[in-house]
């Protein structure tokens, strides 16, 4: 599985020791030269040019203070899940790549099929923090524009926008363990649909489905403030939805 992190993020200067100076240059001209299988080269390539060239991955600021979702999620569950848990996945991210590097430099298959794992979960983990963080606004400053491009699409799909939000709501409530739920745009058929991922699976990447909204499930983001009630946070996180930005990603996307 191939999965590309192309993210609006500032970068940071990696250590002089690091390998990863111009990944994307650097992996075809290693690549090119190597005995590694095909299909191995490939998703090594993609891994390592999907990396911001001449940094690392790093920790996006956030559109609002830590209060600004108030009551729906607390200043000290936006700080933990941000500063914390999402922190964590780009500091892991950026160590995978640093190893797939070496090992893609020392012809080390076994290693660079090794991290698949750790590049999908730490990568799917940024990525996917990085888009939830921008559907989110303060509770009130955002609404579904009548008439707009997004409610006629929401209508079409699923008959009204109540409709999507109640079908969205109960299907990722019954997400078993941690993952997400999203509303993705099937660029196939042009209509709107409803899946789960598990962990940090990345939408676009496992299904095709580009990705509009996304409700994080993990118990992280909600326990601090709904314990284990995950319904309660579900049905509440709808009144902080960035509606705009779901607007302008389907707008985006077709």
């Amino acid at each position: 599985l191939v999965f590309i992190i192309a993210l609006p993020t500032k970068t940071t200067a990696m250590s002089t020791t690091s390998k990863l100076i111009n990944p994307a240059l650097r992996a075809a001209a290693n690549l090119r030269s190597s005995s590694m299988p095909e299909k191995v080269s490939k998703t090594a390539a993609a891994y390592l040019s999907a990396a911001p060239s001449g940094g690392a991955h790093s920790l996006p600021d956030l559109p609002y203070d830590y209060n600004a979702l108030e009551p729906v999620i607390s200043a000290e569950t936006m700080t933990l899940h941000h500063t914390k848990h999402h922190n964590t996945y780009v500091t892991n991210l950026n160590a995978a790549l640093e190893k797939l590097d070496a090992a893609v430099s020392a012809g080390d298959v076994s290693s660079v099929i090794g991290l698949e794992g750790a590049m999908k979960f730490n990568g799917g983990g940024h990525l996917n923090h990085t888009l939830f963080w921008e559907n989110l606004a303060a509770k009130g400053s955002s609404s579904i524009k009548a008439g707009g491009t997004l409610e006629a699409a929401i209508t079409e799909s699923f008959g009204g926008v109540e409709e999507m939000k109640k079908e969205m709501s109960a299907t990722t409530i019954a997400v078993q363990g941690s993952g997400w739920g999203w509303l993705g745009l099937n660029p196939k058929t042009g209509r709107l649909e409803i899946a789960t991922r598990a962990n940090q699976d990345p939408l676009q990447a496992t299904t095709g489905l580009v990705p509009l909204l996304g409700i994080d499930v993990w118990e992280h983001a909600y326990y601090v403030d709904y314990r284990n009630v995950r319904p309660d946070y579900v049905n509440s996180v709808w009144d902080v939805v960035n509606w705009d930005v779901v607007e302008q990603r389907l707008a985006a996307a077709k």
